[in-house]
């Protein structure tokens, strides 16, 4: 039995990709446990900030650690509104530097459609995983988040920005062509990222373990079914298929103390 406060799972680019589920003293290989029936129960919640048994609000954080730390701030879903390269502080100008001041890249992936998408440098290719793209391919490279922000928001007006989890985890899927979406878009760029453009990028193609995919979707609460038992069939995006296709997130479940144990 493992127990531990959920974090997003660890990946490792490999084919397919490895999956690892890190608590304070226990890594557990997800991708060993296909095909085996495990049980998750739910213990407490505890803040990935404060670490306090509060309520979860949103992102792993509790509702006043969310309003008041800069890893919670509107810039992270919104890097448009990036100001840390105009030495302008939102809440805490350091760790905005910090993030906000190193490479950036825009992106396509395909994980229900085609859409275009921000991340840092360094988080390439992990954020392709997270979403459970099936392909992705770079489109510029800036020096900052804001750069990243503008182009992303220009770019939507011709792609999407979302992805259809249900789409994504169904694998209802068609393979797209990135190279020529990504020439195709170049000329809606904004004019101060032309010269970031990366006309030598090359489409990455992602293998996720998955054994069976689902037909029908029952997303798991723990909340509302604190205990659950089922067969793993799968893990894509940050998500745990079962046999009775229940889905689990495990992203989205950040915060929450829970047990897991294999039943056989």
């Amino acid at each position: 039995m493992f127990e531990g406060v959920l974090i997003k799972m660890i990946t490792e680019l490999a084919d397919p990709i490895q999956y690892y589920l890190k608590f304070a003293n226990d890594y557990i290989n997800m991708n060993q446990l296909l095909d085996k029936k495990i049980a998750i129960k739910f213990v407490k919640y505890e803040c990935l900030n404060c670490h306090l048994n509060k309520p979860i609000y949103r992102q792993g954080f509790c509702k006043s650690c969310f309003f008041e730390i800069p890893q919670a701030a509107d810039w992270i879903m919104r890097p448009e509104l990036s100001k840390a390269h105009l030495n302008e502080e939102d809440r805490d100008l350091e760790y905005e530097k910090k993030v906000q001041l190193q490479p950036h890249i825009v992106y396509l992936a395909n994980s229900s459609n085609v859409k275009v998408g921000v991340t840092r440098k360094n988080q390439v290719p992990t954020r392709w995983i997270d979403q459970g793209a099936h392909e992705a391919i770079e489109v510029v490279e800036v020096p900052n988040r804001y750069l990243a922000g503008i182009t992303e928001v220009a770019l939507k007006d011709h792609v999407g920005d979302k992805t259809n989890w249900r789409t994504m985890l169904k694998n209802e899927i068609k393979d797209e062509d990135l190279q020529e979406w990504k020439h195709k878009l170049k000329e809606f760029l904004p004019e101060e990222v032309q010269e970031y453009y990366l006309p030598n990028s090359t489409e990455l193609n992602l293998n996720f373990p998955v054994l069976e995919y689902p037909t029908k979707l029952k997303s798991l609460n723990l909340e509302k079914t604190p205990e659950y038992e089922g067969v793993l069939k799968g893990i894509k995006g940050q998500y745990l298929i079962f046999e009775d296709n229940t889905v689990f997130n495990v992203r989205g479940n950040e915060g929450q103390v829970v047990n897991i144990s294999v039943v056989r």
